[in-house]
């Protein structure tokens, strides 16, 4: 599935993923692909991203969860995810 993870500043990554993990207003939800179309809210937290790598030009945004997995993590105050289609967008702060 293909995420893009915007900031008013720039853009934090666009790619391929096997699944996100994000902060919602009632707990975190996990989003793999297939998941049904969404809209919801983000509180601060660290949006999880699960792929095998992150572009170059996008690294340091991320922060690598641990050297087993393919886990990256960026932390953001708040925003809005959209997903249906196997295409999410992600509007953070």
């Amino acid at each position: 599935m293909n995420i893009k993870i915007l900031t008013p500043e720039f853009v934090a990554f666009e790619g391929e993923v096997s699944s996100v993990l994000l902060p919602g207003k009632n707990g975190d939800f996990h989003i793999k692909k297939d998941h049904a179309a969404i809209v919801a809210s983000l509180t601060g937290g660290k949006v999880r991203v699960y792929t095998n790598t992150i572009p170059e030009n996008y690294e340091k945004h991320f922060t690598k969860e641990n050297t087993s997995d393919s886990v990256y993590s960026i932390e953001v105050k708040s925003g809005v995810v959209e997903f249906s289609n196997n295409k999410g967008i992600i509007l953070a702060e």
